[in-house]
């Protein structure tokens, strides 16, 4: 089953302070207990490619974000909507490229699915989505909620392999593996030409202390969407 998927309707969530007064009067069940909603931002486009069946360049003209700890959904104004599970988004970032700023995601549609569940083909398939809010200064807080939403979702498939996990940020001291082309670091030409494209539209910033002596700038997730795919 593809991870991304239209939707009519928002998935149900509550917030963290209607979650915390669920979980205070013991539930039967806290498996039962609605998702909380981390981020919303209204007056968001965004562009899936290649398209998704279902929901046309023009829903995705104008809509709601909603950055839900189960899942990552948008609806339309026209009604219309796509929901999409974390262990599929194998990359998101924020892009500089030239058509604007916005939230660059790549996604796995075959994520999750057992090894030889699809053709060779259909598991190199992958999906770029982009996310535009009105505002660029939006850009930030939905790229902070959509690392902690991933984070809750590992891939099982990568979660295991110590050889994955060492090519994941470190949370505390946000070091991150980079390939430098040395010589046992080797891409196919698929890979070249992939590293080419999100190196042309993803933003590296300036080493610029902030006042508070971090580093100002946001790169691709790894650590916190932990799926074990390295950001470039």
């Amino acid at each position: 089953m593809p991870s991304t998927t239209p939707i009519t309707s928002v998935p149900h969530f509550v917030s963290r302070e209607e979650r915390t007064t669920i979980a205070a009067e013991t539930p039967a069940s806290f498996s039962d207990i609605p998702a909380v909603l981390r981020h919303k931002e209204e007056n968001v486009s965004v562009a899936l490619d290649p398209p998704l069946d279902g929901f046309s360049p023009e829903d995705g003209a104008q809509g709601t974000l909603y950055i839900i700890e189960s899942v990552l959904a948008f609806m339309s104004t026209t009604g219309r909507g796509f929901q999409i599970e974390y262990p599929a988004i194998t990359l998101h970032a924020i892009s500089r490229a030239e058509a604007g700023p916005s939230i660059y995601c790549q996604l796995d549609e075959h994520a999750g699915e057992p090894e030889g569940a699809a053709s060779n083909e259909e598991m190199s398939d992958m999906r770029e989505l982009s996310i535009v809010p009105q505002s660029a200064d939006s850009l930030e807080p939905i790229f902070e909620a959509l690392s902690r939403c991933a984070a809750l979702h590992p891939d099982k498939a990568t979660a295991s392999d110590d050889e994955d996990m060492d090519a994941l940020i470190d949370a505390d001291t946000g070091n991150f593996e980079v390939f430098t082309g040395d010589d046992d670091q080797e891409l196919s030409e698929v890979g070249r030409a992939a590293l080419a494209h999100l190196e042309s539209i993803i933003y590296y910033p300036e080493d610029q202390p902030t006042e508070n002596g971090t580093v100002n700038g946001v790169v691709g997730n790894e650590e916190e969407n932990s799926n074990g795919h390295p950001t470039p």
